[in-house]
């Protein structure tokens, strides 16, 4: 069955943190995508937005310099404000700050993550998107086959979204409550090496094939 692991980080991060070659990786929310044992991305999408992408990273460095516990994270594609570690009396600040840079750069868009604001090009495209272009690209975009997207953070909703009536969502919950598209939940990592190891035995015993993400 082919496997690919999609992440909001970059592609090089995630080949890094991985470390596998027998698997596909989509980086940065699926901006760029590559194959097995490949070391640069056979696809990539939102190019001529990096210029964009640089200016707003400068401007949000220097508005942001005196905002304590905030890190700013730029991936090709995106730029991550996380705020996990700032006063609840700054958040605000951080919101519209990056409000204010998002306003300056039109071509850019606002998502969210886990204690983060994340700057990406403004274009119908995220995870949801980039796992139909891999169903195409490996030859299964089939009704015969079942794709299932494992997942936990907010922007896997997009995925979940996307396959929904088609395949099987799984939301990763951490104990959390929040409403989502997936089909069903698993309770933490745990239970996803447990969901995996299920659906290896199924593979090797019936023969069935499909695409997922153990992200």
């Amino acid at each position: 069955c082919p496997v690919v692991v999609m992440s909001g980080r970059g592609l090089a991060r995630i080949r890094e943190l991985v470390g596998l070659d027998s698997v596909w990786y989509a980086g940065s929310h699926g901006f760029q995508i590559a194959g097995p044992g490949a070391t640069d991305a056979e696809y990539e999408i939102g190019t001529e937005f990096l210029a964009s992408l640089d200016l707003a990273q400068t401007a949000l460095e220097k508005a942001l310099a005196g905002v304590s516990g905030h890190a700013i994270e730029r991936k090709k594609f995106s730029i991550a404000v996380h705020f996990r570690r700032v006063s609840e009396t700054d958040v605000a600040e951080v919101r519209e700050i990056v409000d204010q840079v998002l306003g300056a750069h039109p071509d850019l868009r606002l998502s969210h993550g886990k204690k983060i604001f994340e700057l990406r090009p403004d274009i119908d495209w995220d995870k949801g998107q980039a796992l139909l272009w891999l169903l195409a690209r490996l030859g299964m975009d089939d009704p015969s086959v079942l794709p299932i997207f494992v997942g936990d953070d907010i922007t896997d909703e997009d995925a979940f979204r996307t396959l929904a009536g088609r395949g099987l969502g799984v939301v990763v919950r951490y104990n959390g409550t929040r409403h989502t598209a997936a089909d069903c939940a698993v309770a933490d990592t745990d239970e996803v090496g447990w969901l995996l190891d299920l659906l290896a035995d199924l593979a090797s015993t019936t023969g069935t094939s499909g695409a997922g993400d153990p992200a």
